[in-house]
């Protein structure tokens, strides 16, 4: 068992903050003020009201530092600081039509010579079932306090894999289609659940033996992807390098199945 760093501590007490609002307006969906945010993409008042809260408990602890935000975008802190990465309400969509997954994501990522971030903490937290994802880079990933390992497994046959379907407006249709008809037949499942972090750190606890997706936002998969590193799993981007987060291409699994299913993502994309 490892105990939480402080920084976990801060970042899991900021989330439990902002959670009661969200499981109020669960479920009372036609009450709440929706606007749109483009096509088929809605964000509510629990998505502000909730990344409110979360900056400003995470500014009390961390002053200095900066944030990213779905809905309030960059706030700029000291450059040589680390900077908070957070989707107050990833799955909105589930949100707002009363299907109960949907969490909150918070990473911390470290500035680094030549631009390039790196996460070093991250939380996914599911306010309905009070899970509490957690990893820190080199001390692995827990489930409150169970250490997470990815999948063992290693026949795609027996595997079941989750995905992201692109929507009105949003994501590549054809490539999309290209993948599942390449990945399809050969696993036990395919399952598209409409939250990427969860999504994330279901394969980081084994729930899932892999995952894929496109198109994606810095707060939608920063501490998911650290989770599963920690847990043991391999996560690139569709041809295989370290580059997922420029990319926005995500492929994330055990070593073993992993490479099989890149060599299937790989050969769909080449026709």
């Amino acid at each position: 068992m490892a105990a939480q760093s402080g920084l976990i501590t801060v970042m899991e007490r900021a989330a439990r903050k902002a959670a009661p609002r969200l499981r109020r307006d669960f479920n009372e969906t036609q009450e709440l003020q929706v606007s749109r945010k483009g096509p088929a993409d809605f964000v509510s008042q629990a998505d502000r009201q909730a990344e409110q809260t979360l900056y400003e408990e995470l500014k009390r602890a961390r002053p200095d530092w900066g944030f990213l935000g779905e809905e309030g975008g960059m706030i700029e802190g000291d450059p040589t600081k680390p900077r908070w990465i957070v989707d107050p309400l990833d799955g909105t969509t589930n949100f707002l039509h009363g299907l109960p997954h949907f969490a909150i994501s918070i990473a911390v990522e470290e500035p680094k010579p030549g631009g390039r971030g790196e996460i070093t903490q991250g939380l996914v937290y599911q306010p309905l079932t009070d899970e509490s994802f957690w990893a820190e880079k080199g001390r692995g990933a827990w489930l409150h306090d169970r250490r997470l390992r990815v999948s063992s497994r290693r026949d795609l046959t027996e595997s079941l894999i989750a995905t992201g379907i692109p929507f009105a407006g949003h994501g590549d249709f054809p490539e999309w289609r290209k993948i599942f008809d390449a990945i399809g037949p050969e696993v036990a499942g395919i399952r598209r659940f409409g939250s990427a972090a969860l999504d994330l750190a279901w394969v980081a606890a084994g729930r899932f033996d892999a995952y894929w997706e496109s198109g994606l936002k810095p707060w939608d998969v920063a501490a998911g992807v650290l989770l599963v590193r920690e847990a043991g799993g391999f996560v690139t981007d569709f041809r295989g390098g370290d580059r997922a987060m420029e990319r926005n291409e995500f492929l994330a699994a055990n070593d073993g199945l992993h490479s099989r299913l890149h060599k299937l993502l790989a050969g769909a994309l080449r026709t």
